[in-house]
């Protein structure tokens, strides 16, 4: 009874405890956590899709490679390469949405536009004002107003989407040579860390060979992370536009309809580079049987032999299955994300 007693005070105490933390750090935080678990979630659609995209099944559905690992890795071989995954996207959630809000906000200075803040940016700027050098004001971030026009958020979203990409690419590297692994129960294993890919491909293909493929993923993420922040904020303009009760803050399902539409537009054309990009990691593989035999010199050159191989099919293999990844990963994502920023006190921005 004592406990139940003093659990909303420690929680309450906790709460402003992790309120008390550096912008930069909650921001982290909030965006890490969000990305993770939304991640680990759907972990196991995500070694089908790479699988798909790489040939390595045979199978022909979705339950059926999922069948296929289960019976011949155990539970845990649904979610192998996660953890490459979940410890790639929490710095890159965080310098993602971090580089946008900062690129966005030089953008909107440099294009002349007067943002004026909004009343939950106001609040938390008060808030935080004895944390931040008036000299430092790029820290926090940018004001929101229906005023900007998204082409702004289109050339900040690329741009961040790039940074990220840059510094965490070399996880993204390790997470799709383990999840392209497929192996028995009884296999010895070896190879099977995050480490270990990174070194052994070190060693045998040099320090660029960490980063092949980092050209098709850098020509996909550029208009896949500007597509989706354009689509969203131009989702979120109609809406205020249409609705003289909008908040601030969006509606929780308004803003995951907003995200999941934003994301499938943007994946569906980007994806054939995704499709370039997971070929390009696996090259060099042992025993590999992929979509493409012949070696892939650049993006172009693979999305050549992808058309000669199977034309649109081939280009566009595995994107219903990842159109049911996306959707429940944005839907997590944003729900987490949301609740997490409310939690931490931090400004609603998106």
């Amino acid at each position: 009874m004592v406990v139940e007693l003093h659990t909303p005070d420690e929680s309450s105490a906790l709460q402003q405890r992790f309120r008390q933390l550096p912008f930069l750090a909650k921001e982290l935080l909030a965006g890490g956590m969000a990305g993770g678990l939304a991640k680990t979630c759907v972990a196991p659609l995500e070694r089908v899709k790479i699988l798909f995209q790489t040939g390595r099944t045979q199978a022909t559905s979705i339950t059926g490679t999922l069948a296929q690992i289960y019976s011949s890795e155990g539970l845990q071989g649904l979610f192998r390469g996660n953890g490459a995954s979940v410890l790639r996207i929490v710095p890159y959630s965080a310098f993602h949405f971090g580089a946008y809000e900062h690129y966005r906000t030089h953008l909107i200075h440099m294009a002349g536009y007067d943002v004026p803040p909004s009343k939950h940016t106001q609040t938390a700027a008060r808030h935080h004002h004895h944390h931040t050098d008036p000299e430092s004001h790029h820290v926090s971030p940018p004001p929101t107003h229906h005023a900007v026009p998204p082409v702004l958020d289109l050339l900040a979203g690329s741009t961040a989407g790039a940074t990220a990409v840059l510094l965490t690419y070399p996880l993204d590297f390790a997470r799709t040579r383990l999840a392209y692994e497929v192996k028995d129960r009884t296999s010895s294993g070896q190879g099977s860390s995050i480490s270990s890919v990174l070194v052994q491909t070190v060693k045998l293909e040099g320090p660029q060979g960490i980063y092949r493929g980092i050209a098709p993923t850098l020509a996909g993420i550029l208009p896949y992370a500007g597509l989706k922040f354009y689509v969203y904020q131009s989702l979120k303009q109609y809406y205020r536009r249409t609705d003289e009760h909008a908040r601030d803050r969006l509606p929780i399902a308004v803003m995951l309809s907003f995200g999941a539409s934003a994301g499938l537009v943007a994946q569906t054309i980007t994806y054939p580079l995704d499709v370039v990009r997971r070929q390009m990691q696996v090259q060099g593989q042992k025993g590999r049987s992929g979509l493409i035999p012949q070696h892939i010199n650049s993006t172009v050159h693979g999305l050549k032999l992808l058309w000669l191989q199977g034309g649109r099919r081939a280009l566009f293999r595995g994107l219903s299955l990842n159109y049911i990844k996306v959707v429940p990963s944005t839907a997590i994502g944003f729900a987490i994300y949301d609740y997490l920023k409310q939690y931490l006190d931090l400004p609603q921005n998106l």
